[in-house]
């Protein structure tokens, strides 16, 4: 009761990785010299390795949002037609951008806790052949909501358009099979699955996606992806770098290679199960029961309950950070993150929080009731493992 740890239960930022933390001591280190450029050109090359790409791979001092902006500055002009897939706040954030930019933009929106559905893309395309590019986020943690992006893809992939992919959320929680699934721009950020402080941006870039580029006459100065591409290859960045942030990045990708991408998805994806059952013996609701991603699960508060309560419970009993709705969500609902350094240990705990806290603020519930679904769900998996 006296000794309170805090933990990050967020979609980030998320836990750090411990040797991470420790490398960023390194980072006196100068950003002009070869051992630098060392560390920045294995930070790129396992990027790329990690995400299953060929496509080039270009990194920023920036928050995912930096490079949201940078694939529409540097790809798009002003008055090109795109089509922006609107399912919560990160999609709102994508039509902003296009708005900011001057670009014509098709807002397929959708209420909270639904995805907009590949034939509504496919669709939209065949409507306007004109079509530059289809902005979405593969996974929306405004609301726990998985698009299904491999479909999408297939669909953008017969035309000219590109298929621009937030997956700052969905890189190690699901499956992106980039070259595969056409996804000509891709990109992540540093404080979700890879378990590192925020401060790092990175993106592929397709073939296709550089193709378009060529006729951009959208203005852009720091965020300029062809420098960024020659310094790259140089071994550097255009600009300083986030030093201690990737050498940080750098110690979590060999911790990422080791225990394997698939893994770290899996990983994600049984603790989403394990979440949504214990969350359904507890009375409660998944938000996004249609589509449920596995970087974070978002619950509705029980009636009458404002969601804000539990969150404050969380931190005030047990130093425990979780996410509110955001938007029109919050008081609706809370989300607990399941990305990068979080094990089935984390999640037990949690949930045996959740039962004392919805207890004292009148939904009453058995106390092991959802821990013990968890533990089923862990059980099961194990077993599984083993054979």
């Amino acid at each position: 009761m006296y000794i309170k740890k805090q933990r990050l239960l967020t979609p980030g930022p998320t836990p750090l990785y411990p040797p991470a933390l420790h490398a960023m001591m390194r980072s006196d280190m100068h950003h002009r010299t070869e051992d630098f450029r060392k560390v920045y050109r294995a930070c790129l090359a396992d990027l790329k390795e990690v995400m299953g790409t060929s496509n080039d791979l270009l990194m920023f001092a920036a928050s995912g949002t930096g490079a949201m902006d940078a694939s529409v500055s540097n790809l798009f002009s002003k008055g090109d037609k795109v089509i922006v897939c609107v399912a919560g706040k990160f999609g709102e954030r994508w039509a902003d951008i296009a708005k900011a930019y001057g670009l014509d933009a098709n807002v397929i929106s959708v209420p909270y806790g639904q995805v907009v559905k590949p034939e509504q893309v496919a669709a939209a395309l065949q409507a306007e052949p004109a079509t530059k590019g289809v902005f979405v986020q593969a996974s929306e943690t405004s609301t726990g909501s998985m698009h299904d992006v491999e479909a999408m893809g297939r669909a953008i992939a017969k035309t000219d358009a590109i298929f621009v992919v937030d997956a700052i959320t969905g890189l190690g929680t699901m499956p992106l099979d980039i070259d595969g699934w056409g996804l000509d721009v891709v990109i992540g950020g540093s404080q979700k699955a890879f378990m590192v402080p925020p401060g790092l941006a990175f993106m592929s870039v397709s073939p296709k996606a550089w193709k378009l580029g060529e006729t951009s006459n959208l203005p852009h100065y720091y965020f300029n992806l062809k420098k960024e591409k020659k310094s790259g290859d140089a071994g550097e960045s255009s600009w300083t770098p986030a030093t201690a942030m990737i050498l940080a990045l750098g110690e979590a990708l060999v911790y990422v290679k080791q225990i394997g991408m698939a893994h770290l998805i899996k990983n994600a994806q049984m603790l989403a199960q394990a979440t949504r059952a214990a969350a359904g013996k507890l009375g409660l609701e998944i938000f996004s029961a249609a589509s449920p991603g596995s970087s974070v699960t978002a619950i509705t508060a029980p009636a009458g309950m404002d969601s804000g309560v539990i969150v404050k419970e969380f931190r005030s009993r047990f130093g425990s950070i979780i996410a509110n709705g955001q938007g029109s969500m919050k008081g609706q609902i809370f989300r607990i993150a399941h990305l990068g350094y979080f094990d089935f240990a984390d999640l037990f705990a949690m949930i045996a929080c959740l039962e004392i806290i919805l207890n004292a603020n009148g939904h009453p519930v058995q106390y092991g009731t959802g821990v013990a679904a968890a533990q089923e769900v862990y059980a099961q998996a194990a077993v599984k493992s083993l054979k």
